[in-house]
């Protein structure tokens, strides 16, 4: 039963790419979509895509972005620009980029501190980050799957690599998480089947999607129980190095 949910929620991932599709699959996904479609307004200029998987929201990407690539550890699965590690960014420039996605990455990586280093020194002077990451949610990606986060120690580990948070976007609460795994076992009992998947999808919209979304809006336990952030951060002017104006 385990592996027929799997394989039918692994199937849906293919069939449903682009996150303006995804986001009726559930809760949680609607709130990520609502929360990453609002702070893509601030992306600009040159963009790097950080984890970038298949690219699901690169459909969001406002006019101001003149350039787009996407970095992945691995083609697999995934289209990137480039392959890397978050941690290891030594092929890009310092400053590189105006602004940087992060989405639901910095949970796989073992060493958060040195990839939001890695962020830092790519980012322009002023240039945005916009970074997701869960609080509630099951295990995944394992054995690959090392952290979760608190509005608290996120922003300790933003301001320690001279990112400076301009806003906490909650994704959700506790009714999403629920509602969530419950839309997971709906669409995987659905199977495949073009019917059936099709009914399942409306239900998951209509039942568990928008009412789980709103009851975490209206009952206020969002903020102690978060799904998850949706967080920019601007990275600070750097320094000037002693006796560069000399030179």
């Amino acid at each position: 039963m385990l592996n027929r949910l799997r394989n039918s929620r692994r199937q849906i991932d293919q069939d449903v790419i682009q996150a303006s599709q995804r986001q009726y699959l559930s809760p949680a996904f609607y709130g990520q979509y609502i929360a990453v479609a609002a702070a893509f307004r601030r992306l600009h200029g040159r963009v790097i895509d950080l984890g970038c998987g298949i690219m699901p929201y690169a459909e969001l990407l406002p006019p101001a972005v003149t350039l787009y690539h996407g970095l992945d550890i691995t083609a697999r699965d995934s289209r990137p620009t480039l392959i890397g590690d978050v941690q290891s960014l030594g092929m890009l420039r310092d400053a590189s980029y105006d602004s940087v996605i992060c989405l639901e990455v910095l949970e796989h990586v073992p060493d958060p501190a040195r990839a939001l280093a890695e962020i830092a020194r790519v980012l322009a002077d002023g240039g945005v980050l916009v970074l997701s990451v869960p609080h509630l949610s099951r295990l995944h990606e394992i054995p690959h799957d090392y952290y979760r986060y608190t509005e608290y120690g996120l922003r300790y580990l933003l301001e320690s690599n001279d990112l400076e948070p301009q806003s906490f976007q909650l994704r959700g609460g506790l009714f999403s998480f629920l509602g969530h795994q419950a839309a997971t076992i709906v669409l995987g009992v659905a199977g495949n089947g073009r019917g059936m998947a099709a009914l399942a999808r409306a239900l998951s919209r209509w039942l568990l999607t928008y009412p789980c979304y709103w009851l975490d809006q209206v009952g206020g336990q969002a903020s102690l129980f978060p799904l998850g952030y949706v967080v920019i951060a601007q990275r600070q002017e750097r320094l000037p190095v002693a006796g560069a104006a000399n030179k």
